[in-house]
């Protein structure tokens, strides 16, 4: 509730009277209530309309129209011009904002590590125990637990501090008076599948003004939201804001916002890094060190902050995580996320703030709870990824395979599980599943040559072929309602990989009719990719990438058979290769192992190596992915993705 308000943010956002009923709506479950520590309390209804809220008639702001009354943008919107809230403690009235640490709104906390000016020991004194701040000149020092501490430090005085409510300002004046649709747009397709975010305290805030707000982190999510404008029956019909001009605002205003570090600072910076064009390794890496200066490779399971704060904490961490691998895999860099120095606890259902209970009934939303779902289970995938890479993507191999087994691929994430009129972003899970398949087997082809035992090679190809072909299917049975929703930054990549793969089988084929196969293969996926991308623009851009990794290297490859060539890259490798290398490594992360690698007899161990390591025979089995496929009347097939090779 704010203060003076008769109704909670939530139904103002979506234009209904805020009532309290005694039981759910039917088919979805009562809604979390909020703990006592953050103030609010009850359950909140919802119309199926899910339309955002009129603002207070003190606030200055363009008035809504429908489609047919408004034809064109107004040339000079009008926007709200309150002043921000300095600081959340003087805010009257509950609200979630209150005791935050990452999301302060005058000052930025950063970590005080072990190895800082700060002596540790003195930090545990007692003294400071029952303090919730320690004043140091204009900083002052916060304590979360009895060893982990952070310096506070104001916000004014950093690098173009003063220039904030002018870009804020700027940045809402591109989209007015169409912000508040967006948000509405952003929180029914993205939020669900990618949770970064806590949506009753962005409501809070912009409920408020969108001053509040760090400039990037607002763009950031108008600009995704963009992408979905045509699902808005308000703005289908209306010209749309200028993208480039809101990109440009949001990487001028993250560059500046990096000298004052909040959790909405790697929120902007993830968002950014979802966009149909927006890869960059470097700002990933950016993004891990500022993820390190605010904590989140800790456990803060502990720690003397608002509970809905320690969710998104854990939240925020694993997209980062899985930011730095999947960036690790696309680039082709070093990981910059060790798991010695990771302590985050898994997700649990109490860290997601929404159930179904926060659904939108409007066609073309996401379901809540399969979101939350695909998101765990996209960390347990980038789990396994992080593995492959390394032990077999690192010039040194520090560490072996974790145990990752689940039992099974959740019923409501198979592709074939599409509710009626709604999105489903599940094709990004499974598309990721065979990227990193296909990563795993691409270091297991490359290492074969005549030298290693026939038998050995038969097994490794006939393998890699069913998973091509299993990533084929799935490609070619995507549905309408995957394509057009949202897709992770990583999927252009692995379609492309996809492709790749074929061109490595084909210039390593042992006889003209298997190169005959391949060559066919690539042509047939191009195929499809061009017939996919009418429905997902984002495709466009995986033809691109793999145009550019095969079109003209493809040509190179010659017609009769390329044993031999394999066999002298083999010899020229082992030459190459130091006589002999021992190491032992232990990984620290939980459910670990030690193991010894002896990497003195080249390739021909790796190979032998995998095929008897059981860990990477329950992979596959725990995960229990299939590839999607249609029968002649369209019904859905599924089959297991092993194939008959086993």
């Amino acid at each position: 509730m704010i203060d003076g308000s008769t109704s909670c943010v939530l139904c103002r956002f979506h234009r209904q009277d805020c009532t309290f009923l005694e039981d759910p709506q039917p088919r979805k479950r009562k809604a979390a209530s909020l703990s006592e520590e953050e103030g609010i309390h009850g359950n909140i209804t919802r119309d199926a309309t899910r339309r955002p809220p009129q603002l207070s008639s003190d606030k200055t702001w363009t008035p809504r129209r429908s489609s047919g009354d408004l034809p064109h943008r107004p040339s000079n919107p009008s926007i709200r011009k309150d002043p921000p809230i300095d600081d959340y403690a003087n805010l009257k009235g509950p609200s979630l904002l209150k005791k935050t640490l990452g999301l302060q709104n005058h000052r930025h906390s950063r970590f005080i590590g072990p190895t800082s000016e700060y002596e540790q020991i003195l930090l545990e004194l007692d003294a400071y125990n029952d303090k919730d701040e320690v004043p140091v000149g204009l900083s002052a020092l916060r304590k979360v637990n009895t060893t982990d501490a952070f310096i506070l430090s104001p916000d004014e005085g950093t690098r173009n501090h003063e220039d904030e409510l002018v870009d804020l300002d700027a940045i809402e004046m591109l989209v007015a008076p169409h912000g508040q649709p967006l948000i509405h747009l952003y929180f029914r397709i993205v939020h669900p599948s990618f949770p970064i975010l806590h949506k009753k305290v962005f409501l809070e805030k912009y409920q408020r003004t969108h001053r509040e707000f760090s400039p990037p982190l607002l763009a950031a999510v108008y600009i995704l939201a963009l992408n979905w404008w045509s699902y808005s029956s308000e703005l289908a019909l209306l010209p749309k804001p200028d993208v480039p001009k809101l990109e440009k605002m949001a990487f001028k205003t993250m560059n500046d916002i990096i000298h004052r570090p909040k959790l909405s600072t790697i929120q902007a910076g993830l968002l950014l890094l979802q966009r149909p064009e927006g890869d960059s390794w470097a700002l990933t890496t950016q993004l891990v060190g500022l993820g390190q200066d605010l904590g989140l490779h800790l456990d803060c399971s502990t720690w003397r902050i608002p509970t809905w704060e320690r969710g998104l904490r854990k939240r925020l961490a694993w997209a980062l995580f899985m930011q730095d691998k999947w960036g690790s895999l696309v680039h082709g860099r070093p990981s910059h996320i060790a798991t010695t120095d990771w302590a985050v606890k898994s997700l649990s259902e109490s860290d997601f703030p929404e159930s179904a209970a926060d659904e939108d009934d409007e066609d073309g939303s996401t379901e809540v709870e399969k979101g939350r779902t695909l998101f765990c289970e996209m960390i347990a995938l980038t789990e396994i990824l992080a593995v492959i890479l390394s032990n077999f993507y690192t010039l040194k191999a520090e560490e072996d395979i974790r145990k990752h087994a689940r039992d099974g691929l959740p019923p409501s994430l198979r592709m074939e599980n599409v509710t009626m009129r709604k999105l489903s972003s599940t094709g990004y899970l499974h598309l990721g599943y065979y990227a990193v398949e296909i990563t795993l087997h691409r270091r297991i082809i490359r290492s074969l040559s005549s030298l290693d035992d026939p038998s050995l090679v038969s097994i490794c190809r006939t393998a890699a072929r069913a998973r091509l072909v299993s990533a084929m299917d799935f490609v070619k049975g995507l549905r309408p309602e995957h394509l057009q929703s949202f897709w992770y930054s990583a999927s252009k990549y692995c379609f492309a990989l996809i492709g790749s793969f074929v061109s490595l089988l084909w210039v390593t084929a042992q006889e003209k009719d298997e190169a005959e196969f391949y060559k066919a293969k690539l042509e047939e996926y191009r195929w499809m990719l061009r017939l996919s991308s009418k429905s997902a623009d984002f495709l466009e851009r995986a033809i691109s990438m793999l145009a550019t990794s095969t079109g003209v290297l493809v040509k190179a490859i010659p017609d009769k058979s390329n044993a031999d060539f394999a066999l002298i890259r083999d010899v020229n490798h082992v030459k190459s290769q130091p006589s002999s290398s021992s190491h032992v490594y232990a990984d620290s992360a939980p459910q670990s192992h030690s193991a010894t690698h002896d990497h003195s007899d080249g390739g021909a161990a790796m190979q032998q190596g995998f095929l008897n390591m059981p860990d990477m025979g329950q992979v596959g089995n725990s995960f229990g992915f299939q590839p999607y496929r249609q029968d002649e009347g369209g019904a859905p097939v599924s089959e297991s993705y092993r194939g008959k090779d086993g």
